[in-house]
């Protein structure tokens, strides 16, 4: 259905656009790292642009789209004046723009490259971080599978991701086809961040490998890993410690999910330990009290970190671990806001195209200022037209 007189693709606008105020101007916006995605399609014919394609499809995700007909219904509805923006103009033998239908979409993004959308979406989100965060910076490394995706006996897609801490900003993602490929598929993730020096890179114990260790000293990168039972010998030296001769250096208690948490941290300087460039290992109680049972369960997890002291104290040690779990907190948001596992979505490329429409849409209302998603997208849904422009 066509959109009425409210439609929402102004203020999506809005929040896609540059922010002057904390975006030099030489950064480039989104319509030009859109740009460098190549075209998929023969170039006789082709109407509209896939710059035009490719940023209504983004705004339409932003306006709460959870499916590509959804897309299409709300592409068919976007105003003149925005399509006109996008250069999306009328054919000069007959005053109609050609606008892309469902099934131009859908076709369009089972064939597009989707390491190069990845890539220019990524950057246009690392470009307006680096702006405007000024903390420690850190990158969590995680995997996600697109459950509704996957057919029975075909292929399933698990895509690989870089998460900034600070916001939770997809800045990279890569598609391993298999969870068991994630451990090949790091170097190859990171190699796409420009610049990795001086940032914390935080994962499970999957990661934990020293390759990727090598890898991330080798870039001017620091590591924080939990160690497991993958790295037997090194988990046996961390065990052995004197941790009873260290007092605790640093405490934090939270609530939730129906739970109460007592953190507890230990860390010690540490010499020839079995793991490339390791200068500090961790030892974190974790006390949990069901408060509606009122069991008490306590767990014991080992790290190491190539921080040293002075470089991080125990408690920015804690909230670095902390923090990485923020990532699953954004693939939450993904299935329950945009019903993401539930998508049966099967074309191609398009499964993984829409996962990056996602990303950026989270991406572009957090760095809006926007905590609740699900809130903002409803109230994209409903704000009058207004004229803006889109950088």
């Amino acid at each position: 259905m066509p959109a009425d007189a409210s439609s929402p693709i102004p203020p999506v606008f809005d929040q896609l656009r540059r922010h002057p105020a904390v975006v030099p101007q030489d950064i480039p916006g989104l319509l030009e790292r859109l740009g460098e995605v190549p075209d998929p399609r023969d170039p006789r014919g082709v109407r509209p642009a896939l710059v035009a394609v490719l940023a209504l499809t983004a705004c339409a995700v932003l306006a709460g789209a959870t499916s590509l007909l959804a897309v299409g219904e709300w592409i068919a509805g976007a105003p003149p004046s925005v399509l006109e923006h996008l250069g999306v103009r009328p054919d000069p033998l007959c005053p109609k723009r050609y606008l892309p239908a469902e099934t131009t979409v859908r076709r369009l993004l089972g064939r597009i490259d989707g390491d190069a959308l990845d890539q220019a979406v990524g950057r246009w989100l690392a470009d307006r971080r680096a702006c405007t965060d000024a903390r420690m910076r850190a990158v969590a490394v995680d995997g996600k599978s697109l459950r509704g995706a996957a057919k029975a006996k075909g292929r399933k897609i698990h895509l690989l991701t870089a998460c900034d801490h600070a916001r939770g900003l997809v800045l990279a993602q890569l598609d391993v086809g298999e969870k068991t490929n994630e451990i090949t598929c790091f170097q190859p993730l990171l190699e796409t961040l420009a610049d990795l020096a001086f940032v914390v890179v935080t994962s499970d114990a999957m990661h934990t490998q020293r390759e990727h260790a090598a890898y991330l000293r080798g870039r001017d990168a620091h590591y924080i890993v939990i160690v497991k039972g993958n790295q037997k010998k090194l988990r046996k030296q961390l065990k052995s410690s004197p941790w009873k001769e260290i007092p605790p250096q640093s405490r934090t208690r939270d609530a939730g999910h129906g739970r109460g948490e007592i953190r507890r941290i230990k860390v010690c300087t540490v010499h020839n330990l079995l793991f490339p460039g390791a200068c500090q290992a961790l030892q974190l109680k974790l006390r949990r009290v069901d408060r509606k049972t009122g069991k008490i369960s306590i767990k014991t997890v080992y790290a190491v970190t190539s921080l040293a002291a002075e470089q991080a104290t125990p408690a920015e040690l804690a909230r670095l671990i902390r923090d990485h779990w923020k990532v699953e907190a954004l693939h939450h948001v993904r299935d329950v806001t945009f019903a993401e596992d539930a998508s049966q979505l099967r074309t191609g490329i398009a499964p993984r195209a829409m996962a990056t429409w996602r990303k950026l849409a989270i991406g572009a209302l957090r760095l809006a200022g926007k905590t609740n998603i699900a809130s903002a997208l409803r109230h994209n849904a409903r704000r009058p037209p207004a004229l803006l422009g889109l950088t």
